[in-house]
């Protein structure tokens, strides 16, 4: 069972099962006028069920799997992808409840999610394939997702809730003094597909201070960096695919932003009715 904490735990789960059922909404009157397949992949599926808080008070959380597979109204998916790499939490996902469900099409796949969604870009790219339209979640608790998977889905007909781990990966690497080690840059370069100086050019800058004994070079982080590493990631989704939500922003208790959740679509609608409910949930 998966550990993890936090009322966005929830909240987001919550977004993305309110999509999903507007989208099959929306999909159950085009869907058979145009004879598409509906696909749902989550990238991360976990074991099912999520441990909440400590032991004197801990709650189970139904994940996102067994929510979106419950969603039968106006209809369902015609097919559902789970990939988890860790193989424990893969085999109490298949027993705990993917077995429930014996009358839906359902894959798992105990392997790397970045491995699965190029498989998924290259597979929507044949005459198969391109009658599907998907419905992806991909939600890592850190950064497992490489730039390079999500240009596979480049010009697709897939919708994609992306959770960004801004505060809790990508700032975490972003050493105050600059000093970040060779596996941390390559790390960084990895997730947001930029070389090391593009990365280190945005996210600090230097000033020179003349001194009696030479130039001092005084090194700035950007004061900002967890929101500047939003700004960034979202404007590299939008070279990708032509519309990107804004994010919701995760909170942890002392209100430190840990994760900013996206979704993205070549769909304008879609984007809009995401908005819609990312724009509720940030109010609340």
């Amino acid at each position: 069972m998966n550990n993890f904490g936090g009322n966005w735990t929830e909240s987001k789960i919550e977004i993305l099962v309110e999509y999903a059922k507007a989208y099959l909404s929306i999909m159950n009157i085009y869907a058979t006028k145009y004879k598409w397949k509906l696909l749902y992949f989550d990238g991360f599926a976990g074991s099912g069920f999520i441990k909440k808080g400590n032991d004197e008070s801990q709650k189970i959380i139904i994940g996102a799997a067994k929510r979106i597979l419950d969603i039968d109204n106006p209809r369902s998916f015609d097919r559902y992808y789970f990939v988890e790499k860790e193989s424990e939490n893969a085999n109490e996902l298949v027993e705990k409840v993917i077995s429930n469900y014996k009358n839906k099409i359902i894959d798992v796949a105990n392997t790397d999610c970045n491995d699965k969604i190029r498989s998924m870009g290259n597979f929507l790219r044949t005459d198969k394939g391109k009658k599907y339209k998907v419905l992806a979640y991909i939600d890592p608790c850190g950064m497992q997702l490489n730039w390079k998977s999500l240009v596979a889905l480049q010009e697709l007909n897939v919708d994609a809730w992306i959770l960004v781990p801004t505060g809790m990966g990508v700032n975490r690497l972003l050493k105050k003094d600059k000093r970040i080690s060779d596996a941390w840059l390559e790390r960084l370069e990895v997730f947001l597909g930029l070389p090391k100086e593009n990365i280190l050019d945005y996210f600090y800058s230097e000033t020179i201070i003349p001194t009696l004994f030479g130039d001092e070079v005084i090194i700035n982080k950007e004061e900002k960096a967890v929101e500047k590493s939003a700004e960034l990631y979202q404007a590299r989704l939008n070279e990708l695919f032509k519309f990107v939500t804004n994010p919701y922003i995760l909170k942890n208790k002392s209100n430190s932003i840990m994760f900013h959740f996206f979704m993205v679509s070549n769909n304008k609608n879609a984007v809009k009715i995401a908005n819609q409910i990312i724009n509720k949930y940030n109010r609340l």
